[in-house]
C-alpha cells in the first residue's frame, strides 16, 4: 500500500484541495494522514475522514501585527518540527502533499529531512511566505496561476488548483429550496470565507432595501455573525456556513460576492459565476488577494470593489453593474482553460511518490 501524508491548514483554503484528492487517493489504494493542529480549522474539516489519520502537531504564525504571540510562536514551530519528524518517521510515507499556510512549515521541513518528497502547492498569484519557505525542501511547486509557477522557477510547475467533485453536482432546485426563494429574482451569493467578512456583511446588510427589489440574497456571513433583526426579511436569507448541500446553493447563484482567496474564486471560475471581489486590504494581509482580484477583473472575470471604497451605496451600485456585465463575464469564463487541477496535481504525486 503507498502511504501519502497530507498538511495544511490555518483557513479552509488551505484544506479543501486535500478533499478534492482524497476520492481518487482512496480508490487508488492510498493510505491517506494528515498533519495539523489542534484548533486550527483544518481539524475540522479532515479529522472526521473516513480513511484518514489525524495527527496533530504544535506551529505557529507570523503575523503582520503587534501580539505578544509572535514571541512564543517560533518555539512552537520547533516543537512542531520535532513532532513531525516522529510523526513521519512512524507512518513512513511515500510522499507528503503539502497545501500551505502556516501549519505547513515545520512539517515540509521534517520531510525533507527524512528524504520524504515533497510537493507543494500555491493557489495565490504571486507565492506566501509559507510556501516560498516550503519550496526550499520541496521537490516540485504546483501552482494555480502559471504567472507563480514562473515566479518560482524551475521547481514550479501551473496545474490549476484540485476542486471537489461534488462542487458541480449541485441541484438548483433544492438550493433554492434551502433558502426559500422561488427562483424569479437573480440569487446574489454572498461568502465572505471561513472566517465571514465582517466588513461586507454590513455593507451588504445595509445595502438591503437597494439591493431586494432587484434580487434575492443568500448570505453566508460566518460563525457568529447572524443578524437576528433580519430574520425572516423576505428575499433574504442568512446562515453562518453550508457543509453539506453547499453544491446545491452554489448551483442556486446567479452571482457571488466575495472575497478574493485564490481557492473560492478558481471554484466560482469553474462553475461559470460572476463575481464582485472584495479583498483583504493590504494591512490585514500580504496584499495576495487583492492580486487574485485585479488579475480576475484583468482578464473579465470579475469586478473588484476596494473594502476602503465600500459604503452600502457603493457595493449597491457596483452589484447591479456586475449584473448587467454577467452575461459578458461568462462569456469570458467560457474562454478559460479548465480550473480544476486535480487530475494534473495526481500526476505529480504518482511521479514524485518515493518508491
Amino acid at each position: 500500500m503507498k502511504t501519502i501524508a497530507l498538511t495544511g491548514g490555518g483557513t479552509a483554503g488551505h484544506v479543501t484541495p486535500h478533499l478534492a484528492l482524497l476520492p481518487r487517493l482512496q480508490q487508488d489504494g492510498w493510505d491517506c494522514h494528515y498533519i495539523g493542529t489542534a484548533e486550527g480549522i483544518e481539524r475540522g474539516m479532515m479529522a472526521s475522514r473516513a480513511g484518514v489519520t489525524y495527527h496533530v502537531i504544535s506551529s505557529g504564525k507570523l503575523r503582520r501585527y503587534f501580539s505578544l504571540r509572535n514571541l512564543s510562536d517560533p518555539f512552537r514551530v520547533v516543537a512542531g518540527f520535532f513532532q513531525s519528524f516522529r510523526v513521519l518517521g512512524k507512518i513512513k510515507p511515500d510522499i507528503l502533499f503539502s497545501k500551505g499556510g502556516f501549519v505547513a512549515v515545520p512539517v515540509v521541513a521534517a520531510a525533507w529531512l527524512r528524504r520524504i518528497p515533497v510537493l507543494a502547492h500555491e493557489s495565490d498569484l504571486t507565492p506566501g511566505l509559507a510556501n516560498r519557505i516550503s519550496a526550499v525542501f520541496a521537490k516540485k511547486v504546483a501552482a494555480t496561476f502559471p504567472e507563480c509557477a514562473r515566479a518560482l522557477g524551475k521547481k514550479g510547475i501551473h496545474t490549476g488548483t484540485p476542486m471537489r467533485p461534488e462542487l458541480f453536482l449541485g441541484s438548483k432546485e433544492k438550493g433554492l429550496q434551502f433558502a426559500g426563494f422561488d427562483g424569479s429574482k437573480p440569487v446574489l451569493l454572498m461568502m465572505g470565507g471561513s472566517q465571514g467578512a465582517q466588513a461586507v456583511n454590513e455593507a451588504l446588510r445595509a445595502a438591503l432595501p437597494s439591493l431586494l427589489p432587484g434580487m434575492d440574497v443568500l448570505h453566508l456571513c460566518g460563525k457568529g455573525k447572524l443578524d437576528e433583526a433580519l430574520v425572516g426579511t423576505p428575499g433574504y436569507f442568512q446562515a453562518e456556513f453550508v457543509d453539506q448541500g453547499l453544491n446545491d446553493v452554489l448551483a442556486a447563484s446567479d452571482l457571488v460576492l466575495s472575497r478574493a482567496g485564490a481557492t473560492a474564486i478558481g471554484e466560482f471560475l469553474a462553475l461559470k459565476k460572476p463575481m464582485l471581489l472584495v479583498p483583504y486590504p493590504k494591512g490585514a494581509s500580504r496584499g495576495d488577494q487583492i492580486l487574485n482580484a485585479e488579475d480576475y477583473q484583468k482578464r473579465g472575470l470579475a469586478l473588484v470593489l476596494p473594502q476602503a471604497a465600500m459604503t452600502a451605496e457603493t457595493l449597491t451600485a457596483r452589484l447591479f453593474e456586475m449584473m448587467e456585465k454577467a452575461p459578458a463575464m461568462r462569456q469570458a469564463m467560457e474562454k478559460e482553460p479548465d480550473a480544476d487541477g486535480s487530475g494534473a496535481v495526481f500526476a505529480l504525486i504518482e511521479a514524485l511518490a518515493k518508491r
